[in-house]
C-alpha cells in the first residue's frame, strides 16, 4: 500500500458508520460483520421476499451486497476526508444463490491514490455444510474528495 492508502485509526468507525447510513442494507437485512483494511465482509440470511421467480437470491441482490462490500474495503483504506463511488463492476453468477445465510467478501486487489480495484465473493451457507461460492465480482472504485454532497 502507499502511504495514501493506509487507513487511519478510526477506520472502521468510519466503515460502520457509513454501512449504518445504507438504507438499502438495512431493507435487504445485510449486517456489517468485519472490517480490516482492505477486506470487508457482510452477511444476510435469506429472506423469500429478495427471491426470483425460482427462490433464489436475486442476483440484483447478490450485486448490491457484493457493490457494498467491495465499496467498503476501498474505503476501509481511505483518509478520513475522502469517500469512494463504485464506477464499474462485473459479476459472475456462478452457482444459484440458495442458502439459509450469505456472506459477502470484498477486498482490495490494487490500492490507487484515484482509482481502486476490489474483488468480491458471495457465498451461501446452508446449514453446517461448507460455504459454496455462488458469484464473483471485480469492482473499479474512484476516490472523491472535496465535494459538499458525498461523505464517507
Amino acid at each position: 500500500m502507499t502511504d495514501l492508502l493506509k487507513p487511519d485509526g478510526d477506520f472502521e468507525e468510519r466503515v460502520r458508520e457509513s454501512f449504518a447510513r445504507q438504507e438499502v442494507m438495512r431493507t435487504i437485512g445485510a449486517e456489517l460483520t468485519s472490517v480490516t483494511p482492505g477486506i470487508v465482509e457482510i452477511e444476510m440470511g435469506y429472506k423469500t421476499a429478495l427471491t426470483q421467480q425460482h427462490g433464489y437470491l436475486h442476483a440484483g441482490i447478490i450485486s448490491t451486497a457484493l457493490d457494498s462490500a467491495c465499496g467498503y474495503a476501498a474505503y476501509s483504506l481511505m483518509p478520513a476526508d475522502a469517500a469512494v463511488l463504485t464506477i464499474e463492476f462485473k459479476v459472475n453468477l456462478l452457482s444459484p444463490g440458495k442458502g439459509d445465510r450469505f456472506l459477502f467478501r470484498g477486498s482490495v486487489t490494487k490500492p490507487g491514490r484515484t482509482i481502486i480495484v476490489a474483488d468480491g465473493q458471495a457465498y451461501a451457507i446452508d446449514g453446517d455444510r461448507n460455504p459454496k461460492l455462488v458469484a464473483t465480482m471485480t469492482a473499479t472504485i474512484m476516490v472523491v474528495s472535496g465535494r459538499a454532497d458525498i461523505r464517507g
